[in-house]
């Protein structure tokens, strides 16, 4: 199962990766190919960020209605306590 955490991860890289990208689109110095391109790889991005946003709403409302829930997943750290060392 997705988190939220991991989802506006995507979220944030995908939001990135279309910024850039319309940033790429109106560029002056390259050819239409290029421009096509651009059109269709954001016609992809934009439709993944849609489905990320879904995904995220969906996972929300679950939890808000209980149908599921988060686990705390408490740290096992050893290297700093001195009651693991052997010296």
């Amino acid at each position: 199962m997705e988190t939220v955490g991991s989802l506006v991860d995507k979220l944030s890289i995908n939001e990135l990766k279309i910024y850039h990208m319309e940033e790429q689109n109106r560029r002056n110095d390259v050819d239409e190919k290029f421009h096509e391109d651009c059109n269709l790889r954001l016609s992809i991005l934009k439709v993944q960020r849609d489905d990320l946003r879904e995904e995220l709403q969906t996972l929300i409302d679950d939890v808000l209605a209980g149908r599921k829930k988060f686990k705390l997943y408490r740290q096992m750290k050893m290297y700093n306590d001195k009651k693991y060392r052997k010296n």
